[in-house]
């Protein structure tokens, strides 16, 4: 697998959005400049929360560590099948709790994440070049590149469109990760007949035997607190004839309330940080944006 360079995230921006995902909790503001935890910020009283879910202690997520003593999280290590290091270096560790290393967010807690610290997620940005009825790759009028599409897949959670990614499971690879949430998210392959569903986990599996990174770290992520965070590996699998993965009919899998091909081009609007994974992947491949 071949790596792109590391491409930073410089302020990030859904991860202080007012209101928090799937509920009407709201963050406390945190002005631009004020961001970074080396800028003093006296008045920061951030909003703790939790989702009800994450602080049962479901089996994959955290228990409370906060008065907890006999709970002991390995930071900045492999912890067991839990992998707690970020891609961005070591992380501060603040009274016991992981300081997001890319500063406030007006949230302590956890909010939705199951991890104190990273949580790590996979993304596989599987491309095709447009084709005309003739199977000629179309081109775009004005730039004269070729138009590159990619799947997505629309979150049930948000309504918003994204990459048809996923967590990373502990003790599990970014690689397997890679695989199974493409074919489950866009092939819905857990569902498709027996003969079917070998095609398909062939075709998937050939394809991303060889993948081109184009990104990797910390996620601009709704989900984000100022205790847990999302990072993530993104991997762009092209099937440069078209005849792969692309013959394929995609259905959405549960996790999806749809799927489909979409141009890729400056006015994509998409989930998180995905937008800037598929600028990427356009730079990479030498197409229109």
């Amino acid at each position: 697998m071949s790596v792109a360079p590391f491409a930073a995230i410089l302020i990030h921006t859904k991860s202080r959005q007012k209101v928090y995902p799937g509920c009407s909790v709201e963050r406390c503001d945190v002005p631009d400049d004020k961001v970074q935890w080396s800028e003093p910020f006296p008045d920061y009283s951030p909003t703790d929360y939790t989702q009800e879910i994450v602080a049962g202690h479901p089996v994959w997520a955290d228990p409370e560590i906060r008065g907890n003593p006999d709970v002991n999280l390995k930071f900045n290590l492999k912890d067991g099948k839990v992998n707690r290091v970020s891609h961005m270096g070591k992380y501060e560790v603040i009274d016991g709790l992981p300081r997001n290393p890319k500063g406030r967010t007006g949230m302590i807690g956890r909010g939705l994440l199951g991890k104190w610290g990273p949580n790590h997620a996979a993304d596989p940005i599987v491309t095709r070049w447009k084709r005309d009825r003739y199977g000629n790759i179309d081109k775009n009028s004005e730039s004269q590149k070729a138009i590159l599409q990619f799947v997505s897949i629309k979150r049930k959670d948000t309504g918003e469109w994204a990459i048809p990614g996923g967590m990373v499971d502990s003790g599990d690879t970014v690689s397997a990760t890679l695989k199974r949430e493409f074919g489950e998210e866009a092939m819905n392959s857990m569902e498709a007949p027996v003969q079917e569903k070998k095609l398909i986990e062939k075709a998937v599996g050939e394809l991303f035997k060889c993948g081109r990174e184009v990104y990797r770290g910390y996620v601009d992520d709704p989900r984000n607190t100022d205790n847990a965070w999302m990072e993530t590996v993104a991997v762009n699998f092209h099937d440069m004839s078209g005849n792969s993965v692309g013959k394929f009919k995609l259905h959405a899998g549960d996790d999806a309330g749809d799927v489909q091909w979409t141009d890729i081009s400056s006015k994509v609007k998409l989930f998180a940080s995905h937008e800037k994974f598929i600028h990427q992947t356009a730079k990479m491949q030498d197409a229109h944006w």
